[in-house]
């Protein structure tokens, strides 16, 4: 998205994806900027990269959930931050490196000043809207066409606040979403295969996802397709959500992956899930009933846990005939309150960030 927004503004660019090929350092170690995005697992990597350009003398901007709440440790590599959302300030950045604008007037960016003390502009207000943001040109990346499948985003922030996650700290608690017609219109004119709607909530108000849903379907804009959801969004206290899961199926969903937790009521209520076993269990068995696969995530290591609840759990979902279960170790990543309360009671015992997967 960035590079697009660079790219319609007169600059040559190009992105290189490691899970697609090998970085060009040539084209990199030749370039007048260059950014680089990590999460709190590839930072460490992100770092050295940092490191390799600098000593070039190019300059170094970072971005993303680990350095947006690790600041001053990134400064320690990078010339410059850009916290949270960073589509403007990059652009204004740019704007500065080309002589057009003062660096203390960029909203969301953090340096060095002259003394080489840290200096942290004011917030960057979240954007309003991404209706008027340009969809991603694929293109810019190199060897895009393994990308499989197409990835489209439709929206930003979640009103849930789970202890263990980053995403209401980086993209804030309010929903905002690409237009539905505008979601529509790239579907057709991309033709793709399979899409993976990859909103961190892809049903965050049953009447907006309905609402594309629809229109995907009345256009046919169907292609196969899987997203990300919260189970309690076709089950709720007993209650099944059939035009939901109806109008799922016909727009080509055949996969969804599920953030489950845990089976441990103590532990959904530790996590401040704000769902409960019967809701899992409900909407598992809905989502069988229309013929579309679950990926089921599941966190290990809340205080809350024992040997004989992480049993329960894989026998929970072996006999809920969950398609494919995937067993993660509770991590603390910067910028969510399991990191700031285990940080506070002492009890992380190595920032070694490459531990953090």
């Amino acid at each position: 998205l960035m590079a697009t927004l660079l790219r319609d503004r007169g600059h040559d660019v190009r992105v290189f994806a490691e899970s697609l090929g090998e970085i060009e350092w040539n084209r990199v170690l030749s370039s007048d900027l260059v950014g680089i995005s990590t999460t709190t697992s590839t930072v460490i990597k992100g770092y050295r990269y940092a490191e390799r350009v600098r000593a070039a003398g190019i300059p170094v901007v970072m971005g993303g959930p680990h350095v947006t709440f690790m600041v001053d440790e990134a400064l320690e590599f990078c010339d410059f931050v850009a916290r949270g959302e960073g589509e403007d300030t990059l652009l204004e950045l740019v704007d500065h490196l080309r002589g057009r604008r003062e660096l203390e007037g960029i909203a969301g960016l953090s340096y060095r000043g002259a003394d080489g003390a840290v200096i942290h502009n004011e917030p960057r207000g979240l954007r309003p809207s991404l209706s008027d943001l340009p969809w991603p040109d694929l293109s810019l990346i190199d060897q895009y066409r393994k990308i499989y499948p197409v990835p489209i985003l439709t929206s930003r922030g979640c009103p849930h606040d789970c202890e263990f996650c980053s995403v209401v700290s980086m993209f804030g608690r309010r929903y905002r979403r690409v237009q539905p017609e505008q979601v529509v219109e790239e579907v057709k004119r991309l033709r793709p295969k399979e899409v993976f709607f990859y909103d961190d909530n892809f049903i965050i108000t049953k009447k907006s996802a309905k609402k594309l849903l629809a229109q995907m379907i009345r256009q046919d804009a169907r292609p196969r397709f899987s997203a990300q959801i919260r189970v309690d969004s076709v089950c709720k206290s007993g209650k099944v959500d059939h035009e939901l899961l109806h109008l799922l199926k016909e727009a080509g969903c055949y996969l969804v992956y599920l953030g489950l937790e845990s089976v441990n009521p103590e532990t959904l209520a530790a996590f401040n899930k704000e769902q409960d076993v019967d809701d899992i269990r409900g909407g598992l068995a809905a989502l069988r009933s229309y013929g579309i696969n679950t990926h089921g995530m599941f966190v290990f290591g809340a205080d809350t846990d024992t040997p004989e609840s992480l049993r329960a759990t894989t026998d929970f979902a072996i006999q809920n005939h969950i398609s494919s279960v995937q067993f993660l170790a509770l991590t603390p990543l910067p910028g969510t309150r399991t990191y700031e309360q285990l940080d506070r009671e002492d009890r992380i015992i190595s920032k070694n960030w490459s531990l953090y997967d």
